[in-house]
């Protein structure tokens, strides 16, 4: 079940005072459910909220008191079973009413107690004949089921009598004439007009309170309207009535897009028409149920889903006019299904296999929920309930079984576990691409769709799916028809300095992207190398205390299940680790639909083999992988190749400074503080990583341009690089306090170099080039009326050569340094991604 009611308020305002809710004076039908009259204290309160109201004729149907008809139920059939315990079920049915009785009635109760008393020892003498008979006739659980409304009613009249209105109480058993037949009960709107015009002469007061879910047949048997009888015994009164509204008053504020247990961001609707009503009443909705519907929709009645604990909320309305605020009103799920499949060649062109599938399945008692065939005639499917999915396979075996023998029919094939997806709404009619978005929200998900039906009146689609995927498959499609955000399982693997950058900006823009975006990144795991946190609602706050506090060992197998299992529509891994065990589980997370955005070169540059099979994980899931950090930080370096190359340029030569680091070392160096002072100072300003080696070797700009060259359709490995490493030979092995305090060992070194490149007009840049001859990375003299020779401090640079940019070539360049540069060129792939998604950015 997908469409449901919103959630109502505290059960305190159920005391809070009540605004009168005045209306034109009209005749209406309140229909109050078992929650509503669940105790002493809430027909106290619904009885206020009724006198709140001006209306010329009140008439109001009361179910039983929450729980009592499963009671009723559950004591006949333990009679029938002659277990003696049933007088204490039926002594604490008693006491429960005689309490709340007592608790409403107060010193006026006498009567109520005592008229209470002999029904339950009638009660008493028939459970004790279910016993001598040793069984349950229906007739017999007719009438016991029925009797918590008729206990409900009176209690509700007395009170109103008590506290000084006149009231009338109405069992509906005197006046309500119903046959039972194949579709259900059947009102005999004659006979029962007469009786209440009978009993109106003898009872013409303005205010009535009448029981719900029961009635009489022709042979003036009791009998009940079944389940969900009572909603219709409020439709019926209200046609009897000649009412003008129908309000049905249950603990929650109206009809939802969406099931709020599945779907949490569900909206409420304002409107529906009936036929939308019906149509999400019909897969399970928690709406009205259709038979309810019927006495209305004949009439015009319009029918109101109210709260009884907020009677100021105007719910939602149901009527016959069609209020078009898009194409899709609601989505509800239907689960406990299985897919019956017939196919065959010799199906095709024979006319009447339709009919014999469902003869068939009709004498075998079996209900279709939906049904769907090709126009090639090869198969013909349906859904059925799954409790009656072995009993219409074996059906159809039987009614085809010469078929099968002689092979024009090759199998009856019945697929378990299946779950359909109903997309309603009157806006869909004649709308283009209604469709189209459902079945690209849902293959965005990774939902694989088994069958699909639609009806001619455009009002409905619907979908079959394997029930593991139904949460997901509602919830994407929820969003997909911007019913409510487009939600991402968020995990980010590695907090260190771009990581946490990172989450704070996640975090601190998270409610901005929900409003005005649309967009829920939903950050539900953070994972460090030797801790995690996982989060089922969502990280909020300060993420490095709940990491500190409550976080356990790391598990990237538990880590992935985790942000899989939510069956939100997306999930999204972030990591900022520079792993390559991490980088290793790509492909395998493209593969399984979760998207991956990276800065870590570990993917882009590492083995040629890894690299190709996370390509073709994204390419064969659909799942995004994006990494435009791992080369410029938070500049359009990889996006801007990719539009030369994906345009049909030819990439003749990339040359680049492309470490933040290198690039502020050598703007720095010019000969008046030693080389090994610039990278102490570099790294006690957060330029250089941790173990400045790191930057130093050149290893990491070789990764970068690695990546620009396979983005440039090159198969390149990083051993084919020519690298110019800084680091000496003899700190390369140290420990990073020894290689710090024996860097100074290169100052003369690089001091010479310095003052060779001067005296030739040149400086020194750390430049890596990509050309037809190979691939470089190193320190080389560039002239100072060079682009590179003039950057800013830390900015990074990239000069693209092609057959379009051959005279002047194409630049990129700005920032390349600092975890909130690269942390917001990562959070840019992250909203890529988003957009790619079908997120309104």
């Amino acid at each position: 079940m997908s469409i449901a009611a919103a959630p109502s308020s505290d059960a305190a305002a159920a005391s809070a005072p009540l605004s009168p809710l005045k209306v034109a004076t009209a005749t209406v039908v309140h229909k109050f459910g078992g929650t509503s009259v669940a105790d002493a204290e809430r027909y106290r309160h619904v009885a206020q909220l009724l006198l709140a109201r001006d209306e010329a004729v009140q008439v109001t149907v009361v179910s039983a008191m929450k729980g009592v008809t499963d009671a009723l139920i559950a004591l006949a059939e333990r009679a029938a079973e002659d277990a003696p315990q049933w007088r204490d079920d039926w002594h604490a049915l008693r006491a429960r009413h005689r309490g709340a009785a007592v608790a409403l009635l107060g010193e006026h109760s006498g009567p109520t107690v005592e008229w209470l008393d002999a029904r339950f020892d009638h009660l008493a003498e028939v459970l004790a004949a279910l016993g001598v008979i040793g069984g349950l006739p229906p007739e017999v659980l007719d009438r016991v089921q029925g009797l918590g409304e008729v206990y409900s009613a009176h209690l509700l009249g007395y009170y109103f009598r008590s506290i000084g209105h006149d009231c009338a109480v109405l069992d509906a058993r005197d006046v309500l004439v119903v046959d039972r037949g194949e579709l259900g009960v059947d009102v005999d709107w004659e006979q029962s007009a007469l009786r209440l015009a009978e009993w109106r002469e003898a009872n013409p007061g303005p205010r009535v309170v009448a029981t719900g879910f029961v009635a009489r047949d022709r042979r003036d048997r009791i009998t009940t309207l079944g389940r969900n009888g009572s909603d219709y015994s409020g439709a019926i009164f209200a046609a009897l009535f000649n009412a003008d509204e129908l309000h049905i008053w249950t603990d929650v504020d109206g009809v939802l897009s969406a099931d709020p247990r599945v779907v949490p961001e569900a909206v409420q609707l304002e409107a529906l028409s009936y036929d939308e009503a019906c149509e999400l009443a019909y897969f399970g909705a928690k709406v009205v149920h259709p038979q309810t519907m019927s006495p209305a929709i004949e009439r015009g009645l319009p029918i109101i889903i109210r709260n009884t604990f907020q009677p100021d909320h105007p719910g939602t309305r149901i009527t016959g006019e069609r209020t078009v605020g898009g194409p899709i009103k609601g989505l509800t799920l239907s689960p406990d299904l299985a897919l019956l499949n017939l196919e065959g060649t010799g199906l095709i062109g024979v006319p009447g296999t339709a009919e014999r599938v469902f003869a068939a399945l009709r004498n075998a008692h079996v209900s279709v929920v939906m049904i769907s065939q090709g126009s090639s005639e090869h198969s013909i499917c349906c859904v059925v309930r799954q409790a009656e999915a072995a009993a219409a396979r074996a059906a159809l075996l039987q009614a085809f079984a010469h078929e099968l023998s002689v092979g024009q029919v090759q199998r009856v094939q019945l697929t378990g576990n299946v779950s359909v997806l109903a997309a309603v709404g009157d806006g869909m009619a004649g709308q283009p691409g209604v469709a189209a978005r459902l079945f690209e929200s849902l293959g965005r998900a990774q939902v694989n769709i088994l069958a699909i039906a639609q009806g001619s009146s455009e009002r409905n689609i619907s979908v079959a799916v394997d029930s593991g995927q139904a949460t997901k498959a509602l919830r994407a499609a929820h969003a997909g028809f911007w019913l409510s955000p487009q939600t991402f399982s968020v995990g980010v693997i590695g907090p260190g300095n771009v990581g946490a950058a990172l989450l704070d900006q996640l975090l601190a823009t998270h409610g901005g992207l929900l409003a005005r975006a649309n967009v829920d990144l939903r950050l539900r795991a953070v994972a460090s190398r030797s801790r995690m946190r996982l989060e089922p609602r969502g990280l909020s706050g300060d993420w490095r205390a709940a990491l500190a506090g409550q976080g356990e060992a790391s598990d990237l197998d538990k880590f992935t299940e985790h942000l899989q299992s939510a069956h939100l529509p997306h999930a999204l891994i972030i990591d900022c680790s520079g792993s390559a065990e991490v980088a290793e589980r790509y492909a395998g997370w493209l593969a399984a639909g979760i998207h991956v955005v990276t800065p870590n070169k570990q993917a882009g540059a590492g083995p040629l083999a890894r690299y190709h099979a996370i390509r073709e994980a994204a390419a064969t899931s659909g799942a995004r992988f994006r990494y435009e950090a791992t080369v410029g930080a938070g500049l359009p370096v990889i996006t801007t190749l990719r539009d030369l190359v994906d345009t049909g340029d030819e990439i003749l030569a990339i040359d680049g400074i492309f470490s933040g680091t290198l690039a502020w070392l050598f703007n720095k160096y010019d000969g008046q503080a030693p080389f090994s002072q610039l990278v102490t100072e570099a790294r006690r300003l957060g330029y250089t990583e941790p173990d400045p080696r790191d930057d130093l070797s050149g290893v990491d700009v070789a990764r970068k341009l690695v990546i620009l060259a396979r983005e440039a359709g090159r198969e390149l490995s990083l051993e084919q690089v020519q690298v110019e490493s800084l680091v000496p030979a003899s700190l390369r092995e140290s420990s990073v306090a020894d290689f710090m305090a024996g860097l100074s060992s290169v100052d003369a070194a690089f001091a010479e170099r310095l003052a060779q490149a001067k005296a030739r007009g040149a400086v020194l840049r750390y430049v890596a080039r990509l050309s037809n001859e190979g691939a470089q990375v190193g320190l080389v003299e560039l002239p100072v009326s060079h682009a590179f020779a003039n950057l800013r401090l830390t900015d990074n640079v990239v000069s693209f050569t092609t057959r379009r940019y051959c005279d002047n070539p194409l630049v990129v360049q700005g920032p390349g340094a600092g975890p909130e540069v690269t942390a917001a060129g990562v959070f840019a792939d992250v909203l890529r991604v988003a957009a790619g998604e079908g997120a309104r950015l």
